[in-house]
This record gives C-alpha cells, sequence and structure tokens, in this order.
C-alpha cells in the first residue's frame, strides 16, 4: 500500500507551550486521542483546548459508562473508515475488560450475541447518528428505557464529537507512530509498533479493507 501524502502538517514539539506539551505528553502515554491528531489540532490553539476539553468531559468523565462510548467510538471508526481512529484502542476500556474480540462484531451488533440489550441500544443510536437514519417511535422507547436524558445528551454529544473529528481525520492521511514515536499507548493489538502497522494493513483481512 503506497503512503498517501498527508494534507495538513504536524505542529513540532518544541513550537508548543508548556500547557500544550503537557497534554501532548498525556496522549502519548494514555492515548485516545494520540500524538498525531494532537500535533495536528495544534495549529489552532482554539481548536486544540476545544476538543481537549470537550473529549475529557464526554469521552474520559461523564455519567454513561466509558466502556460503552468505546463501542460506540470505534463503531464509529468502522463506520466512517477512520483508520488513524480505528486502529487505536482505549487503555481504560481494555483494562475495565473490553476485548478485541467484542469489538469485531460491532458492524453486525443487532444480531450478535456479545452484546447486551443497552449496548445494542447505544450502538443504534450511533448508528442512527452516523448513517443519518430516521428511526420511528419504538427506537426512542428503546433508548429511553436503556437510558434517561442526560445520559442520551452525554452520549449523543459524545458520538457526534467523534463522528465530526474522524470524518475530518481520515482525509489528513495522518498515522500512527509518526509523533513522539516510541510509545503503544492505546494502539489495537497487533499494531503497537511501525513494523507491526505496516504489516497489519497489507494483510488480506486488514478491518478497512474488507
Amino acid at each position: 500500500m503506497s503512503q498517501r501524502p498527508q494534507r495538513i502538517s504536524y505542529v513540532s514539539i518544541d513550537q508548543m507551550d508548556d500547557a500544550m506539551r503537557a497534554v501532548m505528553e498525556r496522549c502519548a502515554v494514555e492515548g485516545t486521542p494520540r500524538p498525531e491528531s494532537s500535533a495536528v489540532r495544534a495549529h489552532s490553539s482554539a481548536a486544540f483546548w476545544s476538543f481537549d476539553f470537550a473529549w475529557n468531559r464526554l469521552f474520559r468523565e461523564g455519567v454513561v459508562d466509558h466502556q460503552l462510548k468505546e463501542l460506540c467510538r470505534v463503531y464509529v471508526s468502522r463506520s466512517v473508515k477512520c483508520e488513524y481512529c480505528g486502529n487505536q484502542r482505549s487503555d481504560a476500556a481494555r483494562s475495565a475488560g473490553l476485548s478485541e474480540g467484542k469489538l469485531d462484531e460491532l458492524v453486525n451488533f443487532e444480531s450478535s450475541s456479545t452484546y447486551n440489550d443497552r449496548e445494542k441500544a447505544a450502538l443504534s443510536y450511533a448508528e442512527a447518528i452516523t448513517w443519518r437514519l430516521e428511526p420511528d417511535d419504538a427506537f426512542w422507547q428503546r433508548l429511553h428505557h436503556h437510558f434517561n436524558e442526560e445520559e442520551l445528551v452525554e452520549l449523543a454529544c459524545f458520538i457526534t464529537l467523534t463522528m465530526g473529528q474522524q470524518s475530518w481525520l481520515r482525509l489528513l492521511n495522518i498515522d500512527h507512530h509518526q509523533v513522539m514515536a516510541g510509545t503503544a499507548a492505546a494502539m489495537a493489538p497487533g499494531f503497537e509498533t511501525p513494523t507491526d502497522l505496516a504489516n497489519a494493513k497489507a494483510a488480506d483481512d486488514y478491518w478497512a479493507a474488507r
């Protein structure tokens, strides 16, 4: 697979102030987001800090279970085909028990026995938002059965935040291990090094090529 040209450059760490560098260090250690996407957002201080605040409040914090939001994040990756986002994982969700095998059935979540009813409802919400569906009353009855209104608002705002970012990032042709390289924080299994990443992308069963 030939390397596609990168559309927006990375801001050098040396050009960032101490506060931005601290966020970049966190990205390198914790991931999701990883340093590359943050180094692109650093071209705009407003974009950098607005995203950092919203991401922390909606993804890392909030009232909705983090694993559930990670399921929705990866579902969006598969839907909009953002390889950069789809090849990373939330370490916090993995530590809490979210397995790679559970992510493998996201595309067919409704018919899968892997997910419980609450997870399927959340994924149907992500599906409706991502694909601009026109759901009926039964769809909303299902959501209100599993989530209160605070949860529904938080979940929707997180889904739209990650969908917007992923829809944009997929256009930029950025990739992992290019900024603050040397860590495998939040990388999906089999993508931990530049060599692993290249081999995984070249494989016949690579998710974005299916």
